[in-house]
């Protein structure tokens, strides 16, 4: 399985989200996460996958997913109106890795933004 570095955690996401991990942890992307993303949403993919790094580096909003343990990183691409979303998850042997990647309802995304769940990075 090949994969490549695709960004790094900053201080400030792993401080807002309340993270357990040191700053500058590496986040990864395999092969496989790319083939499920491209399966799963493949018009996001096409649209916004050449952006994953620059939206793991500079988030406009970040939030934990509860459910499946995610760190969600989401940037929102004001010309569109898109809310693009990036989730990374923590493997078995405690490697960070990209998992999906799609375009949110941007309803939903301020009902989070209004609970907390996503919060807002300051730039």
């Amino acid at each position: 399985m090949s994969r490549r570095l695709i960004g790094r955690f900053s201080q400030e996401v792993i401080d807002l989200l309340g993270l357990d991990i040191p700053a500058e942890t590496p986040i990864y992307i395999a092969d496989s996460n790319i083939a499920h993303m491209k399966n799963s949403h493949p018009d996001d993919f096409k649209k916004y996958g050449g952006d994953i790094e620059i939206i793991i580096s500079s988030p406009d909003y970040v939030g934990k997913n509860t459910k499946d343990n995610s760190i969600e990183f989401t940037k929102e691409y004001v010309i569109n109106g898109d809310f693009v979303k990036v989730a990374v998850r923590v493997s078995l042997q405690n490697i960070y890795y990209a998992r999906s990647m799609y375009v949110l309802n941007p309803n939903r995304v301020k009902n989070f933004i209004k609970k907390g769940t996503l919060k807002k990075l300051d730039k």
